[in-house]
């Protein structure tokens, strides 16, 4: 059978690479007898598959079950798929038949395995590999002909790193992985599917036919869809049944979108109302590389001055400029008046208009990179600044009224 074939046979609409490929890989596989996994978002159509694996197999004639294993209480479910003797648990008052018995010879379909809790999957894995299984109470080894299809929603590799899904399960699970692409990787697939869908139920609800506008058309598509097919159908649902206006603009396909996720998926602007929260040492370690950052461009600018002193510089504006740069940075022991720039008396420094005074001294000036002297000069700059206000100075430092209390008590500020 081609894949137009099975496309018409179970209702598939698309014409997508990816969906085409899925659909042969479950062709090919679906006359052998081996294990399946099918991986794929929520929605979009995980269980189809493992209906055209099942129909097209040998054992299209056996029995076909789907389990929910995300859906069953874990102290439950070891009962309900291999099933349990009379007594076997509190509440067990007769025998019980399980899946795995009752679908023999067929197809069972474990949707959600990563579910599945570690001691099931161990009990899950002796059925693969052997056919046996022990009924929950009972010592006897029953036997069993079943294929299991197991799908997934999560990234199974990733479960298992993290200890919640057995490795040897997922190996002989996988034997032949199966990916169903998610709407948002078929755009050329959506509009089809929305038409088919509106058609379908404005013919159930016996109401006008739904169009959309060309902008409402690129905002359907352009979206991504984190429900997939399942979401597009309810949208199609919705719109069949409210809207008197038959004839869909963008606006108002908008408004059947959920603002929880219409920030994710659609071009808005969305302003950051992310703070940032800093430590005291992360304030701390910011002002010293701050500090580090203006003594390096403050020496370039020294050289610079030396190398090409024969540059007209008006001699007010940067001494004034100079000067504000070391009140800015306020190294220890380094007041304003330690870095002049003075008029010369003559001209015989090498053609320089300016005498620099200590300036190869400033450029050997060592930074204190103690943590210890710059929480306490910024705490001295703070309750200077705010004329001794403790609170009003914690705020300023982004710390507590209480931290500064004890860090002035430390420092014996």
């Amino acid at each position: 059978m081609d894949i137009q074939e099975i496309k018409q046979r179970f209702g598939i609409i698309g014409s997508s690479p990816l969906l085409n490929r899925a659909i042969n890989i479950a062709n090919q596989v679906a006359p052998t007898d081996i294990s399946v996994l099918i991986t794929g978002e929520s929605g979009s159509g995980k269980e189809v598959f493992s209906h055209i694996i099942h129909q097209m197999s040998p054992r299209k004639h056996g029995p076909f079950i789907a389990v929910n294993c995300g859906a069953i209480p874990e102290g439950t479910i070891d009962s309900e798929l291999f099933g349990h003797e009379k007594g076997a648990y509190t509440g067990a008052v007769g025998e019980r038949k399980g899946y795995f018995e009752t679908v023999n010879g067929g197809t069972i379909f474990l949707d959600e395995i990563a579910e599945m809790p570690l001691g099931t999957q161990a009990r899950l894995l002796r059925v693969l590999e052997s056919g046996q299984y022990i009924k929950v109470g009972s010592s006897k080894v029953e036997k069993t002909n079943v294929r299991v299809i197991a799908a997934t929603n999560v990234d199974v590799y990733d479960a298992v790193k993290n200890g919640k899904f057995r490795e040897d399960l997922y190996y002989r699970l996988n034997t032949v992985p199966l990916r169903i692409p998610p709407l948002r990787d078929r755009k050329e697939d959506i509009y089809l599917l929305f038409r088919k869908f509106t058609s379908d139920f404005t013919d159930k609800y016996r109401t006008p036919p739904i169009q959309l506008d060309e902008e409402a058309q690129q905002v359907l598509i352009n979206y991504s869809w984190p429900g997939n097919v399942r979401q597009l159908k309810n949208m199609a649902e919705q719109l069949a049944v409210l809207e008197r206006d038959r004839v869909i603009t963008a606006q108002t396909l908008l408004t059947y979108i959920p603002m929880e996720v219409s920030g994710r998926n659609l071009p808005m602007r969305v302003e950051n109302q992310q703070k940032e929260d800093f430590s005291e040492r992360d304030i701390l370690y910011k002002v010293l590389f701050d500090m580090k950052r203006d003594m390096v461009e403050l020496k370039k600018l020294v050289a610079d001055i030396i190398e090409h002193g024969g540059v007209s510089i008006n001699h007010a504006n940067h001494s004034q400029t100079i000067n504000q740069l070391y009140r800015d940075i306020d190294l220890p022991n380094a007041p304003d008046s330690q870095f002049t720039l003075q008029q010369p008396v003559n001209n015989n420094n090498n053609g320089s208009p300016y005498n620099i005074t200590q300036a190869q001294d400033a450029e050997e000036v060592e930074e204190s990179l103690s943590l210890i002297d710059k929480e306490s000069d910024l705490i001295r700059k703070a309750l200077k600044k705010h004329k001794g206000k403790r609170k009003l100075a914690a705020n300023e430092l982004g710390i507590s009224e209480r931290t500064l209390y004890r860090k002035i008590k430390e420092l014996n500020l």
